[in-house]
């Protein structure tokens, strides 16, 4: 079992950057580095969105091509932690943003895939 909770989420302008955190608890007998981790993200009235993902060493990362190199996916399995920093934010970017994790070799590209997911926190980018 593993619980999420991101954070980092908030309003920022056009072009602003953040830097979300997904902070792991993970059961006892288990690590945080057993699992593949992924960001993804929900607008209003859309389907979940793949954003990134990222390997159990974070030695291998996968971005949607949406992004066009503006985030960066990284983790801190000595923190239980996984990020995503956010650069040159654009209106289009406004979601609800949900890290998620599964016990797999290699992290998946689909929400499907995912077996445990955050609550999600809210990114907005104004005009």
């Amino acid at each position: 079992q593993v619980h999420l909770v991101e954070s980092g989420g908030g309003l920022v302008q056009n072009g602003g950057s953040l830097r979300l955190s997904c902070v792991a608890s993970v059961a006892s007998g288990r690590t945080f580095s057993i699992y593949s981790m992924g960001w993804f993200r929900q607008a209003p009235g859309k389907g979940r969105e793949f954003v990134a993902a990222i390997s159990l060493s974070g030695g291998a990362t996968y971005s949607a091509a949406s992004e066009k190199g503006r985030f960066t996916i990284s983790r801190d399995n000595a923190k239980n932690t996984m990020y995503l920093q956010m650069n040159s934010l654009e209106p289009e970017d406004t979601a609800a943003y949900y890290c998620a994790a599964d016990p797999s070799r290699f992290p998946p590209r689909t929400a499907e895939s995912y077996d445990y997911w955050g609550q999600g926190t809210q990114v907005t980018v104004s005009s």
